[in-house]
């Protein structure tokens, strides 16, 4: 059975420059849930799993100056 955490890793309505940090920890979700069997100690794993991918995400944001509940269409890139 699926971790319903799982759709929390998802990142298709984030920019792209967001986009690209969150999908490697999607990816990393994604083999755990299936190589390792359902346990207390896996959904622990994911929720911090999901921790550090928001905090990582966050991080991104305040590099490229974007605010906290900017949507893909109203960010205007800003590289640094």
């Amino acid at each position: 059975m699926t971790n319903p955490i799982m759709k929390f890793f998802k990142s298709d309505h984030l920019p792209s420059e967001l986009a690209v940090i969150a999908t490697s920890f999607h990816a990393l979700a994604m083999d755990m849930e299936a190589k390792l069997p359902d346990s207390a100690e896996k959904s622990a794993g994911l929720r911090k799993l999901l921790e550090a991918k928001d905090c990582f995400v966050r991080a991104a944001a305040d590099w490229y100056g974007m605010s906290p509940g900017a949507r893909r269409d109203s960010i205007e890139s800003n590289p640094r």
